[in-house]
């Protein structure tokens, strides 16, 4: 998987959290867009500051049961479609 900070938004504080628990790789935002599945990361001010791209469902899912477990919710979790891009949008709760 694949992962960007997006340019001028400040990272949310439990950002480690995610950097720890996931196998990221750090590329550009206009790489990770390219992924077939998005995950988008909101920081304390509801601003979408990291994105997470991934090639394959599983990865996907992997992703989403970790953050999960980080204690973050999915905005999107009861919603069919993309917002903003993402297929999922997560935020402490």
């Amino acid at each position: 998987m694949k992962t960007t900070l997006l340019e001028g938004m400040t990272p949310a504080k439990f950002d480690k959290h995610i950097i720890g628990n996931l196998l990221l790789n750090v590329s550009t935002p206009d790489i990770v867009r390219q992924e077939k599945l998005l995950i988008g990361i909101r920081n304390e001010d509801g601003q979408i500051y990291r994105l997470i791209g991934a090639t394959k469902p599983n990865s996907y899912i992997n992703a989403i049961e970790e953050l999960f477990d980080l204690g973050l919710v999915d905005e999107l979790e009861d919603t069919d479609g993309t917002q903003d891009g993402c297929d999922a949008i997560f935020r402490e709760a």
